[in-house]
């Protein structure tokens, strides 16, 4: 593997849109493959890490060797990330099995379950070279628009939350996947999707405490990285319409110094969401998302950005960035290497995915797979 060196990852790393949909206005604009100029320019580029999504996945032996080619690619092993949940959100269905949900997996009421999953989603993604699983069920509260995604039920979800998203979180990180809890502090009562505008949740610290928070706290100890959601609470930051993604009170002063999250990573969630484009223009939304003490900016759509994106973060003073850099740091050196590739492996891996789809619903219900209409979200589209 490669030394996560400090002076190779300077400035603070972020995610490019790796890759955006392929379009003719935009010749970074790559096939699930590197081409010759996308080679280029990430290798100029040195991102400190990937998130891959449908568009880049077309067969497993050609997944493997986009990773393979990006970490080539990388002067210092990058993050290699992707959304590999249950049901509708996970990417890997688009070549294996259909795992089963958060919500089926709790209603099932097995704890064996919840542990197969993990380390069934662990096993697949170290066979591909994924070393961070951005699940949502990692860590997360029940919500009006995420019920399937939520470990807990809506009656009493916290204990449940902590005590399933835990197992699966702990079989999972064995094995050496990094593991994500999403999306600080918890979208609770929502109205709006931010991958249109920025929710605004009027709650009461005291409510937030006692409710969203009780998971991410119980559960930040074992928890590798930490994605900030963009709502925003008026109760954190009465006097400026921010979102908690790029809100030092949320951040730095509820996450890393009241949770104790100072050595976690920390990042925002997609920069390219509504919630943010119409309420900030591009530079000042990465250098704010680093001044309140995220370690990484994430941009999944617009490729034409990401060379703007790294002349902000290199304009910003050491001190703003000094704390990211030995956070990166820290949480690179412990990323694993993928598996050896065999197809065969990965075709028995998947056998036992679906087996563990048939154990938790039942043949007849296992057999139903969730749409691919593309509607339940924005994101599905990216």
């Amino acid at each position: 593997m490669r030394a996560p060196a400090s002076d190779a990852i300077r400035p603070p790393d972020f995610f490019p849109p790796c890759f955006p949909t392929v379009n003719s206005s935009s010749p970074a604009c790559p096939e699930p493959s590197s081409t010759p100029e996308t080679a280029a320019r990430l290798r100029k580029l040195q991102p400190g890490g990937f998130i891959l999504f449908g568009r880049n996945i077309k067969s497993p032996a050609q997944l493997r060797k986009l990773i393979d080619d990006l970490r080539d690619l990388s002067a210092v092993e990058p993050f290699v990330t992707i959304d590999q949940e249950g049901d509708a959100l996970s990417r890997l269905r688009l070549i294996g099995s259909e795992p089963p949900n958060a919500v089926q997996l709790r209603e099932a009421g097995d704890p064996d379950l919840i542990l197969r999953h993990g380390n069934l989603t662990e096993r697949i993604l170290r066979m591909f070279g994924f070393n961070l699983d951005l699940a949502r069920c990692s860590t997360t509260t029940w919500t009006r628009r995420t019920t399937t995604r939520c470990a807990g039920a809506a009656t009493a979800p916290y204990q449940q939350v902590i005590t399933n998203a835990g197992l699966f979180n702990r079989a999972m990180r064995e094995q050496g996947v990094l593991s994500c809890g999403k999306h600080f502090p918890g979208y609770g009562e929502a109205g709006v999707d931010p991958h249109h505008e920025l929710p605004v949740i009027e709650r009461t610290r005291a409510q937030i405490e006692a409710a969203e928070l009780a998971p991410f706290r119980a559960l930040a100890p074992e928890i590798d990285s930490m994605m900030v959601g963009h709502s925003y609470y008026p109760c954190f930051d009465p006097d400026r319409r921010l979102p908690a993604s790029l809100s030092k009170a949320v951040i730095t002063d509820l996450l890393r110094n009241q949770l104790g999250f100072d050595d976690g990573l920390v990042m925002t969630d997609d920069l390219d969401m509504g919630a943010i484009l119409n309420e900030f223009g591009f530079d000042d939304t990465i250098r704010m998302a680093v001044e309140a003490g995220n370690d990484l900016a994430m941009i999944c759509h617009r490729v034409e950005m990401v060379e703007q994106a790294k002349q902000v973060l290199e304009s910003l003073p050491h001190p703003a960035i000094d704390d990211a850099l030995r956070r990166i740091e820290r949480a690179k050196k412990r990323l694993q290497p993928p598996y050896p590739w065999d197809e065969n492996r990965f075709r028995a891996i998947d056998a036992e995915i679906w087996q563990l789809r048939v154990d938790t619903l039942g043949e007849e219900r296992a057999s139903i797979l969730s749409e691919e209409d593309g509607k339940r979200s924005p994101v599905e589209l990216y």
